[in-house]
């Protein structure tokens, strides 16, 4: 059973389901070769990949290119389906950022097998999360930038409102799809500059000082 932590608080709130939006930002679709679709990418990541701020990311063995992708992370709040976009906005109780590590090799051949994605997204500590800000304490604007370093290098850095879909569509998309369910946590995409990542490098994500986590490579 794994857990979110709460900024600033001593709560914390179980995990439900882990849901991810793809190719959400039009320049990261264009740098991986992909096209733009007209409704979001939906895939789910496993809560047994989840590890924290401070916590060290296993290369593993069947993969020679890792990627780092790093999100803007909702925390859902309350039960909805086929919910209209206040629903929606309601239902997010919170923001967090957090890494989508991606096996791209994995993943390339993957995709030209026709097979899910699966094994280059879900495998053990391919999910790190930082703490969670309650949008009480943070009323999200989309001018935020997130940005992540390697080895105080940044790598990727941008704007939210860069997103093809928005914190709200996305919900609401989902939320059409299936049933959201509090403790639920969406990746909503990552921006262009996704790069490899080698064992002993160095991760620092941010969200305008908001929110942040680092974590190491081994």
């Amino acid at each position: 059973m794994k857990k979110i932590k709460i900024k600033n608080s001593s709560r914390e709130i179980t995990i439900g389901k882990i849901l991810c939006v793809g190719r959400n930002y039009a320049e990261h679709v264009h740098e991986l070769g992909n096209i733009i679709h007209e409704k979001p990418v939906v895939f789910l990541k496993t809560v047994s990949s989840v590890i924290y701020s401070g916590d060290e990311i296993v290369y593993p063995s069947f993969s020679n290119d890792m990627h780092h992708e790093t999100e803007l992370v909702l925390l859902i709040g309350e039960d909805i389906k086929d919910a209209d976009s206040e629903t929606a906005e309601r239902a997010i109780a919170g923001y967090g950022i957090g890494l989508d590590m991606t096996l791209r090799d994995v993943q390339s051949d993957l995709k030209k097998k026709g097979h899910p994605w699966t094994i280059a997204k879900c495998f053990d500590t391919s999910t790190v999360l930082s703490e969670f800000v309650e949008k009480f304490s943070h009323q999200l604007t989309l001018d935020e930038t997130i940005s992540l370093k390697i080895n105080g290098e940044y790598r990727q850095k941008d704007q939210l409102n860069k997103m093809l879909h928005k914190p709200v569509e996305i919900v609401q998309y989902i939320s059409s799809l299936m049933k959201l369910e509090a403790g639920d946590l969406i990746f909503t995409g990552t921006p262009k500059g996704v790069s490899k990542v080698n064992s002993g490098d160095k991760l620092e994500a941010e969200l305008d000082g908001i929110v942040k986590l680092e974590c190491k490579v081994r």
